[in-house]
């Protein structure tokens, strides 16, 4: 693919990525509302993802869309709406207006926070279970992106990203973790699937300790994990300690997110995964 756009480019994600999705005769349109540098095979453009108008514009001339952009953590849900859910409706509109074939959508794994360890590993064909507007959010982008797919023939790739993030931040991570370097595989196959359709896949890495979610369905596209999270255990379990089994943060995959801190009148806001 010559010409990639990346939604979010500035956040967490889309900086980890950059670097990894650069290829010879490859440009990465980056998009944000903060201001980028580009370097070299990158542009920027500085503008929300709910202007369609200059959605649309950005799509010009773009193989395939990376939609990382929009608020990570839970948030009131007027923010989640107008953000998470309307902006991710107006990238797939303009999407389809610029005739992109191809939306690979930043999906998590709070669309089915509240499935528990008994139903390890939950598949694609999980139900929706949000564990809060956030997650919400991304239900209602794979449901946006299963309607791209079939009313207009985009090919959709919804990754549930788990923990993507330099190293483990804790305990917990050594089962969800996504090393920056996986997330660049998991992308690419995403990106260069031939004729992926519709597919909900797991963004996590081969990690020891997994077996949370399936890595089938991103085997399919050509996804095959190489880092473990095992390789920082000794160090994250000297600093956090061993996990008790009965840890609220393993009674449901999305850890933190099912608390009560998370309920409407009490938010407050934490990282993802």
């Amino acid at each position: 693919m010559s010409r990639i756009l990346i939604t979010g480019a500035a956040g967490g994600v889309g900086t980890l990525l950059r670097p990894r999705l650069a290829r010879p005769g490859r440009t990465l349109r980056l998009l944000d509302v903060a201001e980028l540098t580009p370097g070299e095979g990158e542009e920027a453009v500085q503008v929300s993802v709910t202007d369609l108008d200059a959605m649309t514009r950005a799509c010009d001339a773009v193989d395939a869309v990376v939609h990382l952009g929009g608020i990570s953590i839970e948030a009131p849900w007027a923010e989640i709406l107008d953000v998470n859910i309307n902006g991710t409706w107006t990238v797939f509109e303009a999407a389809r207006r610029a005739g992109v074939p191809r939306v690979v959508f930043a999906s998590s794994n709070h669309a089915v926070g509240y499935h528990t360890p008994d139903e390890y590993p939950l598949t694609a064909e999980a139900p929706p279970l949000p564990d809060t507007y956030y997650g919400v959010s991304k239900v209602a982008g794979e449901a946006l992106g299963a309607l791209y797919h079939h009313r207009y023939g985009l090919d959709v790739v919804c990754i549930r990203i788990l923990t993507c993030s330099p190293e483990p931040p804790d305990a917990r991570a050594l089962s969800t973790w996504l090393s920056p370097d996986d997330c660049a595989r998991l992308m690419e196959a995403c990106l260069t699937a031939p004729s992926p359709g519709y597919r909900i896949v797991h963004g996590v890495s081969g990690n020891t300790r997994g077996g949370w979610v399936s890595l089938q369905e991103a085997a399919e596209l050509g996804y095959t994990p190489e880092d473990d999270a095992e390789v920082h255990a000794a160090a994250v379990l000297a600093e956090h300690g061993e996990p008790s089994p009965d840890d609220p943060l393993l009674a449901h995959l999305g850890g933190c997110f099912t608390f009560h801190t998370f309920d409407a009148d009490r938010l407050g806001g934490a990282a993802d995964g």
